[in-house]
């Protein structure tokens, strides 16, 4: 933390917050009647910006890369953490991504007429202002601050500290797009000190200036979030994720569908975390998942079936059945067929992803049916679990609530509506 954030104080951070507040509740106002060109306009110049500034930005995340490892992050942490210019060029192929979706703003979702002669529409408008805090991954400093401005919302960005370099190289390419297309900086804000006291004044409203707070990061910082927030929350609490193999399961497909699932990112919300396999499944499915994955470097802890399919698989825990490893390792249990899957997932998920891999469609209906999650696959990797890859440009994060939006939450997810009702005189009879 530099000298100027540690001096600041709590009075400090309170006056600093209230006047980001009160100027994205401004700005709000002004996105809310920019039209679709502009804002797409300042997202297709912060693309141009960013990969102007391929360096400026790989140069801030090898100072936030330097100063994890000093601190001894984990692996996981550091992958979510660390760019290239891979990474960077999906940042910014992200942003036209977004620029290129349809306008969410504006868009009349229903429209009747009365028998008195209203015309009544809803019409779908932004929710105002967002929050978003969100821990060490500098990507979505441009995802959050994009989706907010395509769908007319003004947001306040709070990215955790070990990234606050990348987040602030990123911010100010999305800085110099609202600038070219003369739409407010204040617009897309990035809270510049690390003080704690930041976060909870945003979960207090700003006096009023948040509509909404979207928090994206590990399980302490979302049980924070939704323990003290006074405005409302999309957020997810952990991403415990199933692959359920049924005895109809092609194996080759379901080898390539576990593998991925759990190992192509193991630090992302979407990865599975326990593996289960039906009873009545072939005698080689088991042993021959459980070696796929402990070949490719994912340890194992299994129940006594588990146990005796593979000598190298661990005694599984009651804790094992509902931890989100976030890391090469992952559960695995023998259940009585999709019903037993179902229990399974009722009882230890998190209703983030499930998956079922299975020829039977009369399984697979049941199975997407019965699990009550935000998302539920057939025959696909939970690693879908993710905006870009529904279409949707990009995602906030996952919302696992049933109020307002669930699953990835993307432009429409960010707005709501009103009524516009229009009359010739009428009046309301007594």
């Amino acid at each position: 933390m530099s000298r100027p954030e540690r001096s600041a104080g709590i009075a400090g951070t309170a006056e600093l917050m209230r006047g980001m507040g009160a100027a994205a509740r401004s700005a709000a106002r002004e996105l809310a009647v920019a039209s679709a060109a502009t804002r797409n306009a300042a997202l297709s110049a912060a693309a141009t910006a960013v990969r102007g500034s391929v360096a400026a930005i790989l140069e801030a995340n090898a100072t936030d890369l330097g100063t994890a490892r000093g601190k001894g992050a984990p692996n996981a942490f550091l992958d979510r953490l660390a760019l290239d210019a891979g990474r960077i060029e999906a940042i910014a192929l992200s942003l036209e991504s977004i620029a290129r979706l349809e306008d969410p703003v504006g868009a009349v979702l229903a429209r009747w007429q009365r028998p008195n002669g209203l015309v009544i529409e809803r019409v779908r408008v932004p929710l105002g202002v967002v929050g978003i805090v969100y821990e060490s991954r500098p990507n979505v400093t441009a995802d959050a601050g994009a989706l907010c401005l395509k769908s007319g919302n003004a947001s306040i960005l709070r990215g955790g500290s070990e990234s606050r370099h990348s987040s602030r190289a990123i911010h100010s390419c999305l800085v110099d797009g609202l600038r070219a297309a003369r739409l407010p900086e204040s617009a897309v804000q990035l809270v510049p000190t690390t003080d704690r006291e930041a976060v909870g004044l945003m979960l207090k409203g700003l006096d009023g200036a948040i509509d909404v707070i979207v928090p994206r990061g590990g399980k302490s910082l979302v049980a924070r979030v939704q323990e003290e927030a006074r405005v409302p929350v999309l957020a997810h609490l952990e991403g415990i994720c199933h692959t359920y193999v049924d005895r109809d399961a092609d194996l080759e497909m379901a080898r390539e569908i576990v593998l991925n699932a759990k190992l192509r990112r193991t630090g992302v919300c979407g990865a599975t975390e326990t593996l289960l396999v039906d009873r009545a499944a072939p005698g080689r499915v088991l042993p021959d998942l459980i070696r796929a994955l402990i070949d490719a470097g994912c340890a194992v802890r299994g129940d006594e079936a588990a146990q005796q399919a593979d000598p190298r698989v661990t005694p599984a825990t009651e804790e094992d059945w509902s931890t989100e490893y976030l890391d090469a390792i992952i559960s695995v249990k023998v259940v009585e067929g999709v019903d037993g899957a179902i229990d399974h997932i009722a009882r230890y998920g998190s209703q983030h992803t499930d998956a079922i891999v299975t020829a039977s469609a009369a399984a697979a209906e049941r199975f997407l049916e019965r699990v009550d999650s935000a998302i539920v696959l057939h025959n696909a990797s939970t690693q879908f679990a993710d905006g870009g890859e529904f279409g949707f440009g990009a995602e906030i994060g996952i919302a696992t609530g049933k109020l307002h939006a669930r699953g990835p939450v993307g432009v429409e997810q960010l707005t709501s509506f009103k009524y516009a009702v229009r009359g010739a005189g009428q009046v309301r009879p007594a």
